[in-house]
């Protein structure tokens, strides 16, 4: 690529977590060009606010589990078809393939049947070492180069051949520890005094699904012990219409709120949280909340899972440290009962909810929380890497 002409970068994210990472590449990328460089693929909100336009709503794309994923093959077939197709037409420099990996697996697997000579990158590694260990022998087949989150994943994938680079977890360089308590609560009309959890039921419908009648059972529960506590749930375009009507009748007051910048505010405004697994457990940890976490699935996709899924954690925090330093409240164990007790636990009992935020920061450390270079900026590099070799 010549350095007098603008870089056409494809990006494809096709959930809400790959989204928000894709839009800080798509940051680090401007910055690096001085501007130079235009964006096209498959993207959601996050992406859309800093300018981008999706060949198609990547909502579609959010399905989890079994029972929910079967029915939409034929419309998730169809889009992994659109997409090749208009990759093929507009040529770009290369293809950023960001987590989602059945269906960025089919894209590049699609590109590479094709022979375009189009690099394909892909960006988050496929959770190998929790299960679907053949995955990491696809990656070799399929894509050029393998942008991590973890230090230790490398070792799965370059038996294969694949060049891995390990560019720290987006989590470090979020806003998710500048929040801003004083205007929440302000703007919500809360004291300093009264209580605030934060709740964060999902960005899949079919997770949003199975948690929101657990947590409303909770809330009523709570209600009990704090009645002048209310709810904050940050959520998505993908399940907020959804999250809306399941919370007009719950016990205490409810926020819903969206945004970037609210659901970080959001968090230095809570007193605790309870969150489905994911990146938002690691920007929890980030903005010092304590919380638990808690995840309800099908019953097929919860059989499956355990059948499946090899490891002793589900939440980051806790695989990295190898032990559990946050609570996790999964499938049959995911009930009011215990998930009222655990919140009990972080408001009132200040050792542990001091212990649980203390030690759940100092894991962050080793996803790059104190290297000065951010992973956005380390993978702008390896993008640009990538097409000045090709």
């Amino acid at each position: 690529m010549t350095q007098d002409r603008e870089a056409l970068i494809y990006l494809i994210a096709g959930e809400p977590s790959g989204d928000l990472l894709a839009s800080r590449l798509m940051r680090a990328l401007r910055e690096k060009t001085g501007g130079k460089v235009r964006f096209a693929g498959v993207g959601g909100e996050t992406m859309i606010e800093n300018g981008f336009e999706s060949l198609f709503d990547s909502s579609e794309l959010a399905v989890m589990g079994v029972a929910e994923v079967i029915p939409s093959i034929p419309r998730i077939m169809a889009r992994i078809r659109q997409t090749v197709d208009d990759i093929v037409a507009k040529k770009p420099d290369v293809v950023i393939t960001v987590d989602s990996w059945s269906f960025s697996a089919r894209v590049n697997k699609g590109l590479r049947s094709l022979n375009t000579g189009i690099p394909q990158i892909h960006y988050v590694a496929p959770q190998v070492w929790a299960w679907k260990k053949k995955r990491a022998k696809t990656c070799g087949r399929y894509i050029d180069r393998l942008m991590a989150l973890l230090p230790y994943e490398a070792k799965y994938f370059e038996p294969y051949g694949l060049k891995v680079d390990f560019v720290g977890h987006p989590v470090v360089e979020g806003g998710a520890a500048k929040g801003n308590r004083a205007t929440f609560r302000k703007a919500a009309g809360l004291s300093d005094q009264m209580k605030l959890l934060c709740i964060l039921p999902g960005s899949r419908r079919s997770e949003t699904k199975y948690l929101l009648p657990v947590y409303k059972e909770v809330v009523a529960c709570l209600a009990k012990k704090y009645p002048d506590m209310h709810i904050v749930i940050p959520t998505v375009m993908t399940v907020e219409k959804t999250v809306r009507e399941a919370v007009s009748d719950w016990a205490l007051p409810v926020h819903v709120i969206t945004g970037e910048a609210n659901r970080y505010d959001a968090f230095a405004a809570c007193d605790a949280a309870l969150a489905a697994s994911g990146t938002v457990a690691l920007e929890l940890a980030m903005a010092k909340v304590p919380y638990a976490i808690a995840y309800k699935m099908n019953p097929l996709s919860s059989w499956l899972a355990r059948k499946l899924v090899k490891i002793k954690y589900v939440n980051l925090i806790n695989i990295l440290a190898d032990r559990g330093i946050v609570k996790e409240y999964l499938l049959e164990n995911c009930t009011t009962d215990n998930l009222t007790a655990e919140v009990i636990k972080l408001l009132d009992d200040e050792t542990y909810r001091t212990a649980v935020v203390s030690d759940a920061f100092n894991v962050l450390k080793s996803l790059g929380a104190d290297d000065p270079v951010s992973p956005s900026q380390k993978a702008a590099e390896v993008v640009f890497d990538v097409i000045e070799k090709a």
